[in-house]
């Protein structure tokens, strides 16, 4: 991990000289003033991120975001904010960059700025097991007497809305809310990334919850950053890529979603 943190630092160190060179763009600069680099995320949406007993925000996108700030030269501060409003936050200047796995969408895309992907997802059912007979295939669930949720503002609520137009929908503001609602049988299905669905049915196994055992779309997970800051995306991009070149994203991704030590440290 250190020889990783440096190999990086070194890149970001002179991507930054020739942004300084360059007259640093407008988020680049506030970065470099305030001496901290703060960064949005949910904080539950493990293994990519999720708060731990003790409140730390731990996952992958934590530890990427700890090496931008080191590659910088300045301090990292993680903010918790609900999904539904991190895109306005990165909007209103609140926050530097969003790091919660975000999908790429056009939509999206047409507002912010994205690098990446540095992570790829899709989407897939959480259940119970009584219940997984009915859910092999979308058109099993497509009735109004199935009730569906799904995170507020998200891809997956707009595949429910596309794949199961008859299924009763309800989006929640956080995964863990839509999570309960399934526990509590208010919900027989949510719909949310694989990865989260798979980790869920490890955690709640004893809650019946199980899930399906590929993802049934193509999501691609990046960072998203403020429009209007060529240099800004060009460093994430630089890091991305030193990373990815280099086998250490890899190494960092198979920490997360292999190994399930981590685990004992969540709520």
């Amino acid at each position: 991990m250190k020889k990783m943190l440096a190999l990086v630092v070194s890149v970001m160190v002179l991507t930054l000289a020739l942004a300084v060179a360059a007259d640093a763009g407008p988020v680049l600069d506030r970065i470099q003033k305030k001496g901290e680099l703060v960064v949005g995320t949910s904080g539950d949406q493990p293994p990519l991120n999720a708060t731990a007993k003790d409140g730390r925000i731990i996952g992958l996108e934590p530890d990427l975001a700890s090496i931008m700030s080191s590659g910088m030269g300045v301090k990292l501060k993680m903010v918790r904010i609900p999904f539904p409003e991190l895109l306005p936050a990165l909007l209103a200047g609140k926050i530097d960059m969003i790091l919660s796995g975000m999908t790429m969408t056009p939509q999206r895309n047409m507002k912010v700025a994205f690098v990446g992907p540095y992570y790829v997802t899709g989407k897939a059912f959480l259940t119970k097991m009584e219940t997984i007979a009915s859910l092999k295939n979308a058109d099993g669930i497509d009735k109004p007497e199935y009730t569906v949720t799904t995170l507020k503002g998200s891809t997956s609520q707009q595949y429910v809305e596309k794949v199961l137009p008859h299924a009763k929908l309800v989006t929640t503001n956080n995964y863990d809310e839509a999570l309960d609602m399934v526990i509590q049988d208010k919900a027989q299905v949510m719909v949310a990334d694989y990865h989260f669905c798979a980790v869920s049915a490890v955690r709640y196994k004893e809650k019946g919850l199980t899930t399906v055992t590929a993802p049934f779309t193509y999501e691609p997970i990046g960072v998203a950053v403020p429009a209007g800051d060529p240099l800004l995306v060009n460093l994430v991009q630089n890091l991305l890529i030193t990373l990815s070149g280099s086998g250490d994203l890899k190494k960092m991704t198979e920490r997360w979603f292999n190994d399930g030590s981590w685990l004992k440290e969540l709520p």
